[in-house]
């Protein structure tokens, strides 16, 4: 059908033909009248259901605490404001937040609520609290430094017993009531606000808070939980066609789950099939309803039908697909795209019929290389941007983007605040503002360095070329080039009588006599005293002795004697006076030794200067190395660190000069110290307070009209209001007098403003505003505003200098003030006006005196009231501390003594222009407002764009045509608007998911969206063989009587009966979800056999808690060490092994609070914790904290440290387990309910150990079949281990009763795939991917040897004789093929082509059965090289093809594999019938040849699978009648899980 004629036809008569048309239709549809039937997904939370009104408040602390406390406070009693429905108490909170929150951040929170995203961080308040634990009798409590109460007179007596016990941690996202005393005891409260109880215990808390008596902190805790769990949303499930060539169905009957019908409701069906719109038919003939219904059914029926393809059809149905997209009107063609997509396999036929234009074509050839050169996507890749942030579509999930949107919204309201227009708001959205990680560097050329060398004057460099185009010539990589210039330097500024010295300067000279190309200054700091004696201090006396042997000699010799000197200083030991004159005494026998070191020495020169120079540039405790004036960091600085980073810094310098050498920036005859110095990464001074990356900022993004001459009204705004009142009535000083005499001349846009903070009427707050006030008359980027923060209660005396300069602000010309001010920070004026000396008297000319005193003596101190409480309750300050503020950033409180002088400001100016300020003046000229406003407009779009979290660079979204082949949706008008682009192939998985996530943003916030066709040409297979949907609402739904409708759902409707499907969820990474409560089997759902439903019931069982972990000393990671995770009563709940690939080790959590831990035994008796980053714990903490309260994937790395006296232990060592009781205790108390230590070595010896993965009802059954075959061969007890994460729950309620029956032990284990590791998108490989890759980290280590038994064989021997089988030193044994039958010899692939070259002449192996050493595995660390080469090779989609087989294989020459004797494993398809009387296993292989059924084969050929089969039922039927009678009781399930 063409695209034109979509949905036309619609005519007249219309009413008399749709009748005709339908009877006959309904003729032909009464044969195929089947009820349609369905699929539907659904993913709860394993915890109860969270209150929507605790959600809420959690979206507005995110906000601020203010807005938290002011949605607690309007809720108090909300219980009694709605009438009792689900969707009126929904529209009361929103409307009470609605009060606090702008209308795009309320739909955020609709959203977020939706998501119910903040779920897990309402329910880790209730883990917390369930931790202390909650006393039996008080739906609200009190705890106070870990005691509990619920009333107030218990409260009054832990409050005056508080301080005997320690103050509990509290966490990042605990909530702090404002006006807090943070000395006072610490008060939690854990409740549910909105209640009765709340309410009480509330109004008493914030009583004792105003008294100043408590910190109060208040924790959600319900005492009543629903039993109703949460929906979830922000997940994929696929609906995969899987292939029939094996019929592996299980033919076993299931009886249909009595299912809700109502789930299908009328309008789900989506409108359009086979060019009928039925949504409008519906609505135009109402009284047509039941045979629309018929006809529709049919048409539904007949369209599913999916007959394969012929290869020429689908060549072009990537570009048909976008064709049918783009000729939908705007409006549906996102519709069309996700129905297209997502139904995929049922519409490719009638896709085929589309006919693409020319023009589509051309422009999405031309587009896909502006894609390819601009952003690096390839034709049918995707990709999405927010504002020009790029989504990564594969990592990121709704979660993170939720966050973008929140942060982005709040950066547009901003600026939208500030009365930006929209279009300008896009354009300065992209301005690149974060600091830049380049590191400072200081100026070097300075007289207090002494150069030890000179590459370019020194003659033992004489024959090295001189021309920097040497640069350019090529080299053999990490060679480093010997050019005469002094493009290296490298300062050394120490304290000689320091320890570290000596090491230091041996570095030195390492470099030196190895004639390294660097050039190598020194810089001592000795004592500064005027009258000191050489032969006292040993540091003077160095100093001296070098200058004089410079002088008589040269700086070489020089150094040679310094470095003679300290080889006499024994180890640990420092310089003394003795050791520099015996080296002077001996090199220079014939000079007077106190004339050069003694008191008036002559040869004193830059003894001064070198603590002068150390000073002033600010670069932190000695010793302190520079390479090109960049400060090396502490940790560098041991000796051989010190000689790798300089040989590198040296390597990745040479890069930079070739580059300025090609571009003709430097030449031959340059300076190249110069060159350097003139970059513009060279401060004057480097401070570590300016230069930090970690900043606080003002929120100034606000516009009103208060001012701080009214006290009593500046103290009823909030912090926001505040800081927005202090900028409003802020007059400044700049360079060139006032900026109002200058008005309308754009140089005087200045983008710098300081607000210089501190008590001017006390020495240290005029020392800070002089140097400001000096540095401000240097530069003509600055203004400066002054804030007082007064040290007493504001009165006539104590605030004399800060009255005078705000006179002078308020009543002077700008040049009068600003001389009048700098007199004003001069310390003679400051004491003359302490002894009552007449302020006219320091009038300066031309100042209108009387005028400037009736402001001066005026009584109204509002101002200082109102700055004195803006320092304390918004910038933190105490009284009369200092602090700079610098475009809205903070920085202080500055320290008593600290020194922030005039370089400081220079420093600051010049980080500022570098990264914001000069960007934002240019965009803010072309407003065209004048200039003073423009200036506080800088000030305040770089205070919002800087304290925006740092992200990569945006990305310009104006590249590519979207004239045709787009579908565009324009904003509407006059609102801030998303900017959204996405890059997409309509025939992907990314579409699939793509499509449901911009029909949610674009219902969500308003946004210009731009979707660019990505398709790919020549397809030669399917490109979609899945349906898909992907569950996201924008908000929560409500049914007709005001309840919540049940929560989000996958929804397959109208699905095909024919093929064999498979479900999949697509879940965030660190959500661990398994199947429960459904009966059918969901790796083969055939609907021909379904009665109507297959509701799959999913639960998020865990969030992931994931990290890395390094060896300090080593650098690599620490294999076979173990981590445990619990809480303080109960330390181990989970454990985990950390892997050498990257040091990743996975724990299985939930929303709470958890302490990680080193587990008890080998791991905490060599290692102990030495840093950890990403954590909820201060670092120096003992207790490593982590909080997981929220659905976001969560990170943490961790280093670690060998003890001292264990430096030599291996944790993989051959004892490794004997000792480690503990361990294999804490496995077998599921079972055997733990034993003593003596009776465990003979246990662990006597339980085989057997792993295997099934997946299926069909491999259930031959799983359970296996076992049994193995209990009734095997005379020692056995242990299942069975991969959890792909059991039905029919397996999983089923196992407990067979190991009760048959009295073995099981356990189900669990890893997440890593996201760091290649993704298999099949279930199947998924699964052989599990076999092998994760063997080392899937047992504990108190395992040691392992059976890998696939689920479908038979076994007839006894497996000890298996385990115990000497593998000769190979990690693991494998049965090689058989090559007994040989008519099969035309499929043995391994025979012919790359297997054979590759084995040459070895077996290949069969991975249906076969044994590890986990101790030689770990040990040679054979699962890191196995993930390795899959790593390798798995990009690759055609090798690999059996995973699980072809893997170890592969790496037979890397892991040696041991080849187990022929008859441990017989296999019709391979081994002829001669060999099976001797068989130990019978594996069920697939036959390439005659496609046999798996049952069908099994009956035949496995003489007692039958009996077992029947065994097994009939214990299946005796638990099920006694579940049926017994449902009241629970039966314990005797197995523990990992």
């Amino acid at each position: 059908m063409n695209a034109g004629s979509y949905g036309a036809g619609f005519g007249v008569d219309f009413r008399m033909w749709l009748p005709c048309v339908l009877l006959m239709s309904l003729l032909s549809a009464a044969s195929a009248a089947a009820d349609s039937k369905a699929v539907t997904t659904t993913l709860t939370t394993k915890w109860t259901d969270t209150p929507l009104l605790l959600e809420a408040s959690e979206f507005l602390a995110e906000e601020s605490q203010e807005k938290f406390w002011d949605f607690v406070e309007a809720n108090q009693n909300i219980e009694g404001e709605h009438d009792d429905t689900d969707q009126a108490y929904y529209d009361l909170i929103i409307k009470k937040a609605s009060a606090l929150l702008s209308s795009v951040q309320l739909n955020m929170l609709k959203f977020a609520l939706s998501l119910r995203a903040y779920s897990a961080t309402v329910h880790s308040f209730q883990q917390i609290a369930s931790n202390e634990p909650p006393p039996s009798d008080c739906s609200a409590f009190f705890s106070v430094h870990g005691e509990k109460t619920c009333d107030a007179g218990g409260l009054e007596a832990l409050l005056k017993t508080a301080s005997q016990r320690p103050k509990p941690y509290l966490f990042k996202g605990d909530h702090k009531y404002s006006g807090s005393n943070p000395d006072a005891p610490v008060v939690i409260l854990y409740a549910e606000f909105g209640t009765a109880d709340f309410h009480r215990l509330h109004e008493l808390i914030t009583s004792k808070v105003y008294d100043g008596l408590a910190t109060y902190v208040l924790r959600h805790y319900l005492a009543k939980p629903s039993e109703k769990k949460v929906y979830l949303s922000g997940y994929g499930v696929e609906l995969a066609i899987k292939s029939q060539e094996y019929k592996a169905k299980d033919d076993t009957q299931v009886q249909g789950a009595e299912v809700n019908a109502t789930v299908i409701g009328e309008n789900d069906p989506v409108d359009e099939v086979q060019g009928f719109l039925f949504g409008k038919l519906k609505t135009l003939y109402p009284e047509l309803k039941e045979q629309l219904k018929e006809l529709r059914k049919h048409l539904v029926e007949s369209t599913n039908e999916m007959a394969p393809l012929k290869v020429w059809q689908m060549q072009d149905l990537s570009f048909q697909t976008a064709a049918r997209i783009l000729a939908a009107p705007a409006v549906d063609a996102l519709n069309v795209m996700k129905d297209l997509s997502q139904n995929f396999p049922t519409k490719a036929r009638s896709i085929t019929r589309t006919v693409v234009n020319s023009e589509i074509r051309r422009e999405i050839g031309e587009n896909q290389k502006i894609f390819k050169g601009t952003l690096g996507l390839q034709p049918g890749d995707s990709a999405l941007f927010i504002n020009g942030l790029h989504i990564d579509l594969d990592t990121q999930d709704i979660f993170s983007v939720f966050e973008v949107l929140r942060s982005e919204a709040r950066v547009m309201e901003g600026l939208r605040s500030l009365h930006i227009e929209t279009p300008f708001i896009h354009d300065i959205l992209k301005l690149n503002v974060q600091p830049s990680d380049s590191d400072y560097a200081v100026d070097i050329r300075n007289p207090a360095i002494s150069w030890i060398n000179n590459l370019e004057t020194d003659h033992r460099y004489s024959s090295w070329p001189y021309n920097v185009q040497e640069l350019l010539r090529p080299t053999f990589p990490g060679v480093i080039r010997q050019i005469r210039k002094n493009f290296h330097n490298l300062v050394i500024i120490l304290d000689p009588t320091q320890e570290h010295a000596a090491e230091l300067l041996s570095v030195a000279e390492m470099f030196y006599a190895n004639n390294i190309p660097l050039r190598i200054g020194l810089v001592f700091v000795v004592s500064n005293e005027d009258d000191i004696d050489g032969m006292q201090d040993a540091g003077v006396a160095l100093v001296r002795a070098y200058n004089y042997i410079s002088d008589e000699v040269d700086s070489q010799s020089a150094f040679e004697a310094v470095i003679s000197m300290f080889n006499r200083v024994p180890i640990g030991g420092k310089l003394s006076v003795g050791d520099v004159v015996k080296v002077l005494e001996k090199r220079f026998p014939y000079v007077e030794v106190s004339s050069v070191l003694g008191a008036d020495s002559s040869y004193d020169s830059n003894r001064k200067e070198g603590r002068a120079y150390y000073e002033q540039t600010g670069v932190g405790p000695l010793p302190v190395v520079m390479y090109n004036g960049i400060p090396y960091q502490r940790e560098q600085l041991d000796p051989d660190e010190l000689e790798t980073v300089t040989m590198q810094k040296i390597l990745e310098t040479t890069t930079f000069y070739q580059r300025a050498v090609y571009l003709g920036e430097l030449a031959s005859d340059h300076d190249v110290v110069d060159f350097i110095m003139n970059q513009p990464s060279v401060v004057p001074r480097i401070n570590p307070r300016v230069l930090s990356t970690s900043r606080t900022y003002l929120d100034l993004s606000d516009t009103n009209n208060h001012f701080i001459d009214d006290y009593a009204r500046f103290s009823t705004l909030d912090t926001k209001e505040r800081s927005t009142a202090v900028a409003n009535s802020m007059t400044y000083m700049t360079k060139k007098g006032m900026t109002s005499t200058n008005r309308h001349d754009d140089g005087y846009i200045r983008p710098v403003t300081f607000w210089v903070v501190g008590d001017f009427d006390k020495p240290s707050g005029r020392q800070l505003l002089y140097d400001a006030i000096r540095h401000m008359k240097t530069s003509n980027n600055v203004r400066l505003g002054m804030i007082n923060n007064p040290s007493a209660a504001p009165s006539a005396e104590t605030s004399r200098v800060a009255r005078a300069i705000w006179a002078a602000m308020q009543t002077q010309s700008a040049n009068n003030a600003k001389n009048f001010i700098t007199k004003m920070a001069k310390e003679e004026t400051a004491a003359a006006l302490e002894k009552g000396v007449d302020i006219g008297e320091f009038a300066v000319g031309g100042m209108d005196v009387s005028l400037f005193k009736s402001a001066y003596e005026g009584p109204k101190y509002d101002f200082l009231l109102s700055h004195a409480a803006y320092c304390r309750d918004v910038l933190k300050l105490k009284k009369g501390q200092k602090a700079v503020i610098s475009n809205g950033r903070i920085i202080g409180p500055l320290e008593e003594e600290e020194v922030f002088n005039q370089d400081d400001f220079l420093l600051l100016e010049s980080i500022i222009l570098k990264t914001s300020g000069e960007r934002i003046k240019s965009k803010v000229q072309q407003f065209g407002i004048e200039d003073d406003r423009a200036s506080d407009l800088v000030m305040k779009v770089d205070a919002l764009l800087s304290s925006q979290p740092k992200g990569e660079a945006r990305v310009e979204s104006d590249f590519a045509d979207d004239r045709h082949s787009a579908v565009k949706i324009r904003p509407k008008e006059g609102d801030v608007y998303f900017e959204v682009v996405a890059v997409v192939d309509p025939v992907t998985r990314d579409a699939q998911k793509l499509a449901p996530l911009l029909l949610v943003l674009k219902q969500l916030v308003n946004v210009n969206l731009r979707v660019f066709m990505n398709c790919q040409s020549k397809l030669s297979e399917m490109p979609l063989k899945s349906f898909y949907r992907h569950v996201l609402e924008p908000e929560v739904a409500f049914q007709v009587d005001g309840s919540f409708a049940p929560g989000p759902m996958a929804k397959f409707l109208d699905m095909p009966q024919s093929p064999l499907f498979t479900l999949n969820l697509n879940t965030p990474e660190s959500w661990m979800v398994e199947s429960v409560h459904t009966r059918y089997d969901l790796d083969n759902i055939y609907l021909e056999e379904v009665e109507n439903i297959v509701a799959a019931e999913y639960e998020l069982e865990h969030l992931l808690l994931e990290g890395h972990c390094f060896d300090v000393s080593s650098g690599q990671p620490p294999r076979g060490l173990q981590f445990t995770l619990g809480t303080a009563s109960e330390p181990v709940i989970v454990d985990t092994i950390v892997m050498a690939n990257l040091g990743y080790f996975q724990l299985k959590a939930a929303p709470g609070a958890w302490i990680l831990k080193l587990r008890k035994g080998r791991s905490d008796e060599i290692y102990k914790i030495y840093s950890h980053d990403g954590t909820d714990s201060p670092a120096e903490s003992d207790d490593i904290i982590v909080v997981l309260n929220n659905f976001k994937s969560r990170i943490i790395k961790v280093k670690v440290q060998k003890k001292p006296d264990k430096h030599n232990e291996e944790l993989l060592s051959d004892v490794t387990e004997e000792n480690d009781a503990g361990f294999w205790k804490s496995l077998t108390r599921g079972f055997t309910g733990g034993g003593k230590s003596e009776e465990l070595k003979q246990e662990k010896d006597d339980v085989i150990n057997i792993f295997s993965v099934a997946s299926g009802h069909l491999y259930e059954r031959f799983l359970r079949i296996m076992m049994l075959s193995v209990l009734k061969n095997t005379k020692t007890p056995v242990k299942f281990w069975f991969l959890k994460n792909y059991l039905s729950p029919t397996f999983k309620e089923f196992i407990p009763h067979m190991a009760k029956q048959y009295g073995f032990q099981y356990e189900l284990v669990q890893y997440k795939w890593p996201r760091w590791l290649h993704q298999q998108t099949e279930k199947q490989r998924i699964i052989w991917g599990y076999k092998i890759l994760f063997l080392d980290v899937l047992f504990p280590l108190a395992v040691d040897k392992i059976l890998f038994v696939d689920a479908d064989q038979i076994v007839r021997t006894d497996l000890k004789e298996l385990r115990d089988f000497d593998l000769e030193g190979a990690p693991y044994g494998y049965t090689p093929f058989c090559e007994s039958r040989r008519e099969m010899d035309g499929y043995r692939f391994w025979k012919s082509g790359y297997w054979a070259s590759h084995l040459a002449g070895r077996k290949y192996h069969i991975s249906a059965l076969y044994v590890v050493d986990l101790k030689k595995f770990r040990k040679i660390a054979a699962g890191d090289r196995l993930r390795g080469q899959y790593q390798g090779l798995s990009q690759d989609p055609n090798s690999l093809s059996n995973l699980d087989q072809d893997l170890p294989n592969n790496m037979i020459h890397q892991v040696p594999i041991k080849s187990l004797p022929q008859e441990w494993l017989w296999c019709e398809t391979w081994c002829d019938d001669s060999t099976k009387r001797s068989a130990k296993t019978i594996d069920l292989c697939n036959n390439p040849m005659t496609k046999e059924p798996k049952l069908q084969a099994a009956v035949r050929i496995v003489a007692e699978w039958t009996d077992y089969d029947k065994e097994i039922k009939r214990l299946q039927t005796r638990v099920q009648e006694g579940v049926s009678q017994t449902a009241k009781t629970p039966i314990t399930d005797p197995h523990i899980e990992l």
